[in-house]
């Protein structure tokens, strides 16, 4: 099975319709406000399978000192086949190719264990940092 990555922004519903299996979208975000998000990332990494959107990253940055991992998705159909992993090295070696060690990202609920083999570690309970509560 033969997986492209590219760092070409996939188009609105393909992205869309990969956006909807991961269940996140409980704020029912449209197709254009989702579309217009990725277009603002500092970096997107998307893994085509037969020309069909299977996987997603992006990253949100200043481009300097930090960098945030968001978006990482993974088709059902396709999980289990180190596609999540390859796009998260990639994304990783973009950040520090640019010479920024703050690497945060969002874990989705049950995926701590794969970020945790993949060199990330949970930050402690008093580290600092915030959520605003709408």
């Amino acid at each position: 099975m033969e997986i492209k990555y590219t760092n070409k922004i996939p188009d609105i519903n393909s992205f869309f319709s990969l956006y909807e299996t991961t269940g996140w979208n409980d704020k029912n975000r449209t197709k254009e406000e989702l579309f217009q998000a990725i277009n603002k990332s500092w970096y997107i990494l998307s893994a085509y399978y037969d020309e069909n959107l299977i996987g997603f990253g992006r990253i949100i940055s200043d481009g300097r000192l930090h960098a945030f991992i968001v978006d990482l998705i993974i088709s059902p159909n396709f999980k289990k086949q180190k596609i999540g992993t390859e796009i998260l090295h990639r994304l990783t070696n973009e950040i520090l190719k640019e010479g920024i060690t703050d690497i945060q990202l969002f874990c989705a609920k049950g995926k701590k264990n794969f970020y945790l083999k993949n060199n990330f570690s949970e930050r402690p309970n008093d580290a600092p940092g915030m959520q605003y509560n709408i």
